[in-house]
């Protein structure tokens, strides 16, 4: 059976029949693509119209022609030939000393034509699938042993992972070393990637999967992609880190040029923050434009937060913008959405009103990148219903052939499996101990279970019910071997507790030292995130000066840079960063300090969790986690216990009652309602004295307010 994976065309007909005739045929193998490959020409952007690579027919070029005109399809034969031997003599395992070892054939297919046209042996024009199997059966590949290579070569779509500039090493053991033949391993982006960048829906895609996954560099490839197939398009590219502007944009730019061998028309297509500002250029945003164009009030952020709390403002904002707006104007062809998860639904529709028919709107998120407690809503309950009450936007089930609306990237190419174990079994507390002996640890908790499994874990015991006993695993399918096998376990991650602050900072700043003089990484290939954004640049001024001293350059993101900027133009300086700048962006050492601020809290247990989980999953090689006292002392014990469950997940599912319970107990509060609380819990203290001294007797309270509160605590008991 061939395997179909539809990218954009400019030829829908002629591309469906071609499609239902392999669908027809389950006597043949091997992959078919639509829209793909790209090659780069003198003259820019040549898309191949479809193309077959079988293991006995060998590489079958289909030009197909949409209506009857047939003219000059014997010289688009050669051009498309030439160019496809041009591009795949460039890899030299399809290649015997100067020749090719793949068989190429090109079929003009023009299903529209009513007659079938005299045509030479050498350019075969084919109009119904009757002629389709006569000329297949002709072919054959007599370097069939090549096929596998073959494969390879095309679904690798880009060598972009590579690396920002070629990395140095001379000792064989070395860090550096190490992290070349990592680099190397994850140069080539993954079938299932692959198709995510190609295949194209005319409508909405989502892109799922965790932190390491590739969903940002899917996104850029596919932003490039589409703009390679469809210049005239206006494609904007949205996120919410501004620090991954660069990065989006660097990716964009290698991708377009490497498959193009021309640069991108940035007049059509923009990498624009979510929420923008007035001053254009730069500053401009998604949600800024909306207002513009719609001639709606703008918020920004200190306006939104007053206007509309500090839960949600963003949101809010984008919610009330969408209610005032009678009549949008559309202004992209194309919308491709990063980091969803940090969007409230309302900015999802803001996109999708920006959008002119067929709304192509593709957006990727981590089911867990926050350890959010629920997964952003499905589909259906984003865009809502029409006038008619028809869900805007329905999924449908994955068809053959078809592509996929719903992609899960499974397997997790940037943290290794004990660094992403660890990074879960702290964010959900899965080995905290609890105060309570009636409450297990558990922070927080997926309400839906099966989440689990979709992200890459096995179920090795037990089962994933309320209230069962479960112990969940990752395994080297979703979690490649070597991403562990360069290191020893006790190098890939160490926890490390000091007495005091000053310790600590003296141990990172010799470590970096012997990281950049001995292990041969790069100032780029470090971070060091204060998980607390507040603090973040008192607390890591101690650590810069001391490396200051010792020579080395470093600065803090968005502090001593501009706010799109992450890590150093010239990559010679070490990055520091809270964890909000932090996000979307990874290094092979990651030094977490004062990570004892994320073990206990009075309120917000499970924002501090998951600035620990977030931190920890930006390391694509080693983690250090380091901090001072007890609390540090704490999270160590945790750590062991991961280490003692084997890397593992070993837990009570909690019930429907405790996830709510753990929900309310852990939740995310502003200072307005902490301060509420610790008033009213001093007020109930109070209370409680004032009542067991005899200073004041429940009769004083009345009956109203005494059965209104023996009510409440009576049902909170049941």
């Amino acid at each position: 059976m061939v395997t179909i994976i539809t990218g954009t065309t400019k030829k829908p007909t002629s591309s469906e029949l071609l499609k239902k005739f392999f669908h027809s045929h389950n006597e043949l193998d091997g992959y078919l693509y639509i829209g793909y490959p790209i090659i780069g020409t003198v003259d820019g952007a040549y898309p191949i119209d479809g193309l077959w690579i079988s293991p006995d027919k060998g590489l079958v070029i289909f030009n197909l022609i949409e209506g009857k005109n047939t003219e000059g399809y014997e010289e688009a034969q050669d051009d498309c030939a030439n160019k496809i031997e041009a591009k795949l003599k460039g890899y030299r395992q399809l290649v015997n000393k100067r020749k090719l070892c793949v068989e190429i054939n090109v079929i003009t297919y023009a299903p529209a034509l009513m007659h079938k046209l005299e045509y030479e042996e050498d350019y075969p024009l084919c109009i119904s699938d009757n002629d389709l199997q006569k000329q297949i059966e002709t072919l054959k590949w007599e370097n069939s042993g090549y096929y596998e290579q073959l494969v390879s070569v095309l679904q690798a779509i880009s060598t972009i992972r590579k690396g920002k500039k070629r990395r140095e090493a001379t000792k064989p053991e070395s860090r550096g070393s190490k992290l070349k033949v990592l680099e190397d391993s994850i140069a080539n982006l993954d079938n299932q990637q692959s198709r995510a960048v190609i295949e194209t829906v005319e409508g909405v895609q989502r892109i799922r999967g965790l932190a390491g996954s590739g969903k940002t560099v899917v996104l850029a490839l596919k932003a490039a992609y589409l703009h390679a197939q469809h210049p005239e398009w206006r494609i904007a590219v949205t996120f919410n880190t501004r620090s991954l502007k660069g990065q989006l944009r660097q990716l964009i730019n290698t991708f377009y040029i490497e498959q193009t061998s021309d640069e991108p028309d940035w007049d059509n297509i923009h990498i624009i923050h979510a929420w923008g500002a007035p001053g254009g250029g730069e500053r401009n945003g998604m949600y800024y434009t909306f207002c513009g164009i719609n001639n709606i009030e703008y918020f920004d952020y200190m306006s939104a937060r007053k206007q509309f709390g500090s839960a949600d403002p963003f949101g809010e904002a984008c919610n009330k913008a969408l209610k005032e707006a009678t009549n949008t104007k559309p202004l992209y062809d194309v919308v491709l959405v990063d980091e969803a998860q940090d969007f409230s639904p309302a900015f999802l529709r803001l996109c999708y009103e920006m959008l002119r028919n067929p709304k192509r709107l593709v957006y990727a998120y981590d089911e867990l990148q926050n350890l959010r407690l629920q997964s952003l809503p499905s589909p259906e309950q984003i865009f809502g219903v029409d006038d008619n009450g028809v869900p805007k936007v329905k999924f449908k089930p994955s068809e053959d052939g078809q592509p996929e609306q719903d992609i899960i990237l499974e397997k997790c190419y940037r943290n290794s499996r004990p660094a992403l174990v660890t990074a879960h079994a702290l964010g959900f507390g899965i080995y905290r101990k609890s105060d309570s002996e009636k409450e297990s640890g558990l922070v927080q908790m997926f309400d839906q279970s099966a989440l689990w499994e979709e992200i890459g874990y096995n179920i090795a015991d037990g089962s994933l019910e309320d209230g069962k006993h479960v112990v969940l695993e990752r395994t080297s399918k979703s979690s490649p071997e070597f991403l562990e096998k360069h290191s020893d376990i006790d190098d890939l991650i160490i926890f490390k507790s000091f007495k005091t602050k000053e310790e600590q900072d003296q141990w990172v700043a010799n470590e970096i030292q012997t990281n950049l003089e001995k292990d041969e990484l790069r100032p780029d290939d470090i971070i060091v995130i204060n998980p607390n954004p507040l603090t973040t640049k008192t607390n890591v001024a101690a650590i810069r000066s001391l490396l200051y001293q010792k020579g080395i350059q470093s600065h803090t993101a968005g502090v001593d840079t501009a706010p799109d900027v992450f890590f150093d133009e010239n990559n010679d300086s070490v990055a520091f960063t809270g964890i909000y700048r932090a996000k979307g962006n990874e290094a092979a050492m990651v030094y977490i300090v004062n990570a004892q601020t994320c073990f206990e809290a009075l309120f917000d247990l499970a924002k501090i969790r998951n600035q620990l989980f977030t931190a920890i999953t930006r390391s694509k090689a080693w983690v250090r986690v380091l901090g001072v006292g007890s609390q540090m002392d704490g999270l160590i014990a945790e750590y062991q216990n991961v280490k003692k469950h084997k890397f593992t997940l070993d837990f009570i599912y909690p019930t429907k009652a405790q996830r709510d319970h753990m929900n309310i107990v852990n939740r995310d509060m502003s200072e307005a309602e902490k301060n509420k609380i610790k008033k009213s819990k001093g007020n109930i203290v109070s209370l409680i004295e004032e009542l067991e001294s005899g200073n004041i007797y429940i009769e004083d309270l009345g009956e109203d307010q005494v059965e209104r509160l023996m009510s409440l605590l009576k049902g909170k008991g049941e």
